[in-house]
């Protein structure tokens, strides 16, 4: 039964090969009339196979759940990239195992325009879908058309984060971009956008190795870098080695910015070798600092510098808590792990992001089955960590990064829905789950029932009836 789930598995990283659109949605239980709007999802699609090549660096495919007075439509697009567009023109890939890796029979003329597969967010009025090596893809709500990079009238340049925060008092949206000096190079990007659209910072800096910058933590009044050491290599990647590899030796460095300092002002703390892809969330606590992430011993996906795979026995996150103090007694930072269960995709109520908050969410693996990488259920936990619920999918199913939406403006944090995509393995479909944000283990209040299934993917957002 489990050799049969992990085969399954396989079939729902394979891309789907149609766009759709389904109008009128088969709903089971009844939907709650208070959810009204659109939860957008992004995730990996090769226009075209290439054998070899990871899912990760597949075209980004969106994927649109209308929820309106109980009632579910579904809409999905490829991203239009310039390297979606020119490879659809020919018929055929340019592209190949790795980021912006041309295939030896690309014509010169057709450059790497990213696949914007990794994120979509909501603000200023623009919908962006975004991957962390290009300037973010404007797409229309609705329709899902591509309107082309959004380059805030030119204030910006270079790579652009696929995690930006937007700061819920302010409605500023804070970003960052690695390789901010070119590929493989130590340099970040820091800029900000006001809640007009308006570009009000944008900077560069040097961190100490080039890294793997996948998120970042922002607080009311600070904003911390993560140089973790998936590091980054040009030499290694002209001599036929992994460009990003993992550096254990190197240890972890987390930089230290006031928001309304420069970067000459940053403080770097120090810890043990670790790998983290997903930020919770952080907040201020006097004079700490206090950040819940995602943590591996050793990073996934990624060979030592020789090509050495890491060791799969701890390359599994868990909910970690990372405390900085800054009053200026040390330079280290403290790591405790909250919990032993296996998950990724954490999230929060973002109306508390930056601040302190009383609930999380995270997809977590299921325990009894041994299929790495498997999300197959949901974790809620509370302000420090303890588990509120936990739920859990039949055998081999799978589930998405839950997505949190508040019963109204002025609901009590946690008072509301989680939305994520489930795959059913054995009939090779979708749902769109929607739960009680406090009372996961209830199961789901009802699902949205879709014909075909949704790859598994990154991450989405919803975005409220304007």
């Amino acid at each position: 039964m489990q050799q049969d789930a992990v085969t399954e598995r396989r079939n729902n990283i394979a891309p789907i090969p149609f766009e759709a659109d389904a109008p009128f949605l088969k709903v089971v239980g009844e939907l709650p009339r208070e959810l009204n709007g659109t939860l957008y999802r992004n995730g990996p699609n090769p226009q075209f196979e290439v054998p070899g090549a990871h899912w990760f660096v597949g075209d980004g495919m969106l994927h649109a759940f209308h929820l309106e007075n109980g009632r579910a439509s579904y809409r999905n697009r490829w991203v239009r990239t310039p390297k979606w567009q020119a490879e659809h023109d020919a018929g055929r890939a340019f592209f190949g195992k790795g980021f912006g890796s041309r295939l030896p029979d690309t014509p010169a003329h057709v450059t790497d325009g990213g696949v914007a597969n990794t994120n979509i967010v909501f603000h200023a009025g623009k919908l962006l879908a975004l991957e962390e090596g290009h300037l973010p893809t404007e797409i229309e709500p609705g329709t899902l058309a591509t309107r082309g990079y959004h380059t805030y009238q030119n204030r910006i340049a270079g790579a652009f984060t696929a995690h930006p925060k937007v700061d819920p008092v302010t409605g500023e949206l804070v970003f960052f971009g690695y390789n901010a000096a070119g590929p493989l190079t130590p340099a970040l990007s820091y800029g900000s956008i006001d809640a007009s659209g308006k570009v009000t910072r944008f900077e560069r800096f040097d961190t100490p190795y080039a890294s793997m910058v996948h998120d970042f933590i922002v607080t009311r009044n600070h904003v911390l870098f993560p140089v973790l050491p998936i590091t980054g290599s040009m030499e290694r990647a002209m001599s036929g080695k992994p460009p990003y590899a993992w550096e254990p030796e190197k240890g972890s460095y987390v930089g230290v910015m006031k928001r309304n300092g420069t970067a000459k002002d940053i403080v770097w703390f120090r810890a043990e070798a670790c790998y983290v892809f997903h930020v919770m969330n952080a907040w201020e606590d006097g004079d700490r600092i206090v950040a819940d992430v995602m943590q591996f011993e050793e990073a996934p996906l990624f060979p030592h510098p020789d090509g050495r795979p890491t060791n799969p026995d701890k390359s599994f996150a868990r909910h970690c808590r990372w405390t900085f103090d800054l009053s200026g007694n040390t330079d280290r930072f403290q790591q405790t792990y909250l919990d032993d269960v296996t998950g990724e995709f954490p999230r929060i109520d973002d109306r508390r992001a930056g601040l302190k908050s009383r609930h999380g969410w995270y997809a977590c693996a299921n325990p009894r089955m041994q299929m790495f990488g498997a999300l197959s259920g949901i974790v809620h936990v509370d302000g420090t960590g303890k588990r509120l619920g936990q739920y859990l999918l039949p055998a081999g199913d799978t589930i998405s990064e839950p997505v949190f939406v508040e019963r109204s403006k002025d609901a009590e944090e946690g008072d509301g829905w989680l939305l994520a995509v489930v795959w059913r393995a054995r009939e090779n479909r979708s749902d769109l789950a929607v739960f009680n944000a406090t009372d996961i283990e209830a199961g789901p209040a009802a699902l949205v029932q879709l014909g075909h299934r949704v790859p598994d993917g990154f991450h989405g957002n919803w975005v409220g009836a304007q």
